[in-house]
């Protein structure tokens, strides 16, 4: 049985290169890249990274002024939220309602349009596995860059299921997928309506389309384009907040912050070519679109900020370098690997 792609790096002891997450007695975190020879300083003193080397997970490290930290691999929401970024990324929470509401399945063919950061990607090519497919599509190269050196630093190296095309969904995806053989379709992006002709054709009947966005007005702007286009059930559309609780005795409390809006999932399924779509009925409302509501969605009007090219670089350098230690901790885990199964039954490891 083969070992799926990453996971042989989320076992044993810490390696060389491998990103691990510190936490002080104040809840604290810090993520360091163990490098052999390294230190971590800080205003409270430092402690040497072969400290760490060769320890278990779940390690309580003392530095040189007596202050204690807790050492454990980033989980992947841990990940996400601390890795370089060109562009914003999906939250964990909204990451997690795609996987279950789209039904990513092991071995699912995905398309995926708007890579930004790839925290998505990483997400999507966990629930497909090996044996499936997540081809994503960016029209940013160096956006593509930063998200393919996240990925490479989340699993110790390429993925055998991840494809990567830079350019417009809606004039590549035909050029690439043929019609009907598509399982689920992931868009986040400004205006997901200008692709429905191009994911209708690719969807195989029964295929899942979710869309992530920011505003009521694109929102809005979908799901009547989604009814228009006659070739998609009634759309499903929610939000996800996720609020944390303080517990300490009988001290029990909603946290003061939480994670609130973040996006909208909006989310249908592929009829049958020729099948006439069921709609609830309603009262009239209005449902026309004139050119300022066209224009609510620009960037410049809701708020969004533009991503400068400095940010992008400076995010690209440090992807590829946390990517380098990365495959540097995957060869290390593979060679420990190999050497446990080359070991003699009843034999133990050599120190």
């Amino acid at each position: 049985m083969t070992t799926p792609t990453g996971a042989i790096n989320r076992r044993g002891s810490f390696r060389p290169g491998e990103r691990v997450q510190l936490t002080d007695e104040r809840g604290r975190i810090t993520t360091i890249t163990l490098q052999q020879g390294g230190e971590y300083h800080s205003h409270r003193g430092f402690l040497k990274h072969d400290e760490l080397i060769g320890a278990p997970e779940g390690t309580v490290i003392e530095n040189t002024h007596g202050f204690l930290y807790q050492a454990l691999r980033p989980l992947y929401k841990d990940f996400v939220l601390s890795m370089p970024r060109g562009a914003a990324v999906v939250y964990p929470k909204d990451a997690a309602q795609i996987i279950v509401k789209a039904d990513i399945f092991p071995g699912a063919r995905v398309v995926e349009a708007g890579v930004g950061s790839g925290a998505l990607s990483i997400a999507l090519l966990r629930a497909v596995g090996d044996d499936g497919c997540v081809h994503s599509f960016e029209r940013r190269e160096e956006f593509a860059e930063v998200a393919r050196a996240n990925i490479e630093t989340m699993f110790g190296g390429t993925h055998p299921a991840w494809k990567l095309s830079i350019g417009d969904l809606q004039e590549r995806l035909p050029e690439v997928e043929q019609p009907g053989s598509v399982d689920r379709v992931v868009l986040d992006m400004l205006a997901p309506w200008e692709c429905l002709d191009a994911v209708a054709q690719a969807l195989a009947p029964g295929g899942v389309l979710i869309c992530y966005v920011a505003t009521v007005t694109q929102m809005s702007r979908l799901v009547e384009g989604l009814r228009a286009d006659g070739r998609f059930t009634e759309p499903e559309c929610d939000e996800t907040m996720v609020r944390g609780w303080h517990v300490e005795g009988l001290a029990v409390r909603p946290d003061h912050r939480m994670v609130a809006h973040t996006a909208f999932l909006i989310v249908v399924r592929r009829l049958a070519d020729g099948a006439v779509r069921l709609s609830p009925k309603r009262r009239a409302s209005k449902n026309d679109f004139t050119d300022d509501d066209m224009n609510a969605w620009i960037p410049m009007n809701v708020g969004e900020r533009e991503v400068t090219d400095k940010k992008v670089r400076r995010a690209l350098r440090d992807a590829k370098n946390l990517a380098e230690h990365a495959v540097h901790a995957h060869r290390v885990a593979v060679a420990e690997s190999q050497e446990e199964t080359s070991m003699p039954n009843g034999l133990d490891k050599p120190e």
